[in-house]
């Protein structure tokens, strides 16, 4: 075989391995997310698949157990984004939301009520999220306390 022919089959190998490699990296890092409102639109369809879904976590449905690692909490649909100057709508009565339950995992940083959130998981029949995963999000902007 010529040494031309080899090295052009070579540095195909090459280019197309490296290519594979991109082209996986991407698949594995553009994961996307479903919103509360979508999950809940096709929940029969989703039961039983590994999902991420961005809400709002609900006040009043934090429970965090230490000793176990254990977080529950309701993740409800953020209501929409309200332009500047505009009075802000609370979460509508009867909104979705779903039941998140994430044990073994340390509680993230900056869970609170009214956080928003991206779980990772998957969805019960029942509409309970089995997380594996809570990330929050970090505030738009930081305002300094103001002097007592």
């Amino acid at each position: 075989m010529p040494k031309r022919l080899r090295f052009a089959i070579g540095a195909g190998l090459i280019v197309a391995a490296i290519g594979y490699l991109i082209v996986t990296a991407v698949r594995n890092t553009a994961e996307y997310y479903l919103t509360v409102n979508e999950v809940k639109e096709r929940q029969s369809a989703l039961a039983g698949q590994m999902l991420r879904v961005a809400g709002r976590v609900e006040p009043g449905t934090i429970a965090w157990d230490p000793l176990t690692l254990t977080l529950s909490f309701g993740l409800a649909q953020p209501p929409p984004p309200v332009a500047p100057g505009v009075k802000a709508v609370a979460i509508m009565a009867g909104a979705p939301v779903f039941h998140v339950i994430c044990r073994g995992e340390p509680k993230p940083d900056m869970f609170a009520p009214n956080r928003d959130v991206i779980v990772e998981g998957s969805l019960a029949a029942d509409g309970t999220i089995e997380a594996r995963q809570v990330l929050t999000s970090c505030p738009s902007k930081y305002v300094p306390k103001q002097p007592a």
